[in-house]
């Protein structure tokens, strides 16, 4: 008689998340036969540190209804604060929508975590909803990196990334914020952002969103446009009008007449128009009068 294997069980938290639990410990008081406790919904306060403030009240409904036909099938997170008070990590909706569904008790991970580790844990729960839009990641991305002072390396092995997708999100955070608005209200898509980027010129920025929203142009069409103005800029550079190689000779004659007559380096500065400058140094007071009176001043 074959014996049927169980699936191994499908982590929800993500792979950020699971290595930072790894480095906060279970308490003593659980034994690694029953890791999960199930304690009163009072006794927990809500974390702090969680970096959205807001839910969307429909969805909060729909996972209390589903709670309150099968349970909390992901256990909460929290750490001990004293004997009978905790503070959540990580499950704020389920929190929430728990206490919509009336629920008692309800069942929990406890972990010891510092500050630091608290807010890391939340900021990387809240990076690993799928409903985050690419300017609400950017921002928890650049939390991490600043108030969690992790390197970008770091931070793409907690949050399960590479480093060139963690920097593809932080450039967002250097367009103008007109077009991080309509990149968070998903008016645009990540990848016209992108985009935009490397146009330097802000108002040239702004002037594409607005041709952008206006002709519902393709993240293909915005590339395309993109790239004519990168080389027609270069072209630009490549056409600077030439100087004239006998008014060069002519200045740099004039140069030497000039050093000569006043016995100083005189040197005259020019443009591709023949406009410029002329500048006689001196070294001293004396050195100035002197050229004053050459020059009848």
């Amino acid at each position: 008689m074959s014996v049927k294997k169980t699936p191994p069980r499908k982590n929800a938290l993500g792979r950020g998340l699971s290595a930072l639990l790894k480095d906060a410990p279970i308490l003593k008081e659980q034994t690694s036969l029953n890791p999960i406790q199930e304690i009163h919904i009072d006794q927990i306060e809500v974390n702090p540190f969680q970096p959205r403030k807001d839910f969307e009240q429909a969805t909060l409904q729909e996972l209390s209804e589903s709670i309150k036909l099968h349970g909390i099938i992901q256990p909460l997170t929290v750490r001990q604060l004293n004997k009978n008070s905790y503070q959540l990590i990580a499950g704020e909706r389920r929190l929430q929508a728990a206490k919509m569904a009336d629920l008692q008790n309800i069942p929990v991970y406890i972990r010891m975590a510092n500050d630091q580790q608290m807010l890391e844990m939340a900021l990387i729960e809240n990076i690993q909803r799928e409903n985050l839009n690419p300017i609400e990641i950017a921002l928890s991305y650049q939390r991490l990196l600043t108030e969690c002072k992790l390197k970008q390396e770091a931070l793409g092995e907690r949050v399960g990334k590479d480093r060139t997708t963690v920097n593809n999100y932080l450039r967002l955070l250097k367009l103008p914020p007109a077009i991080q608005v309509a990149l968070r209200d998903q008016k645009i898509s990540m990848g016209h952002a992108r985009a935009l980027i490397n146009v330097k010129a802000i108002d040239t920025q702004l002037t594409m969103l607005k041709k952008i929203l206006n002709e519902e142009l393709s993240v293909r069409k915005v590339e395309a446009l993109v790239r004519a103005l990168t080389d027609g800029n270069k072209s630009q550079v490549g056409k600077k009008k030439k100087r004239d190689p006998q008014f060069e000779k002519a200045i740099q004659n004039l140069e030497d007449k000039l050093s000569s007559h006043f016995g100083t380096k005189v040197r005259i500065h020019t443009n591709t128009q023949k406009k410029g400058e002329v500048k006689i140094p001196f070294v001293s007071v004396e050195d100035l009068n002197r050229i004053l009176e050459m020059l009848a001043i």
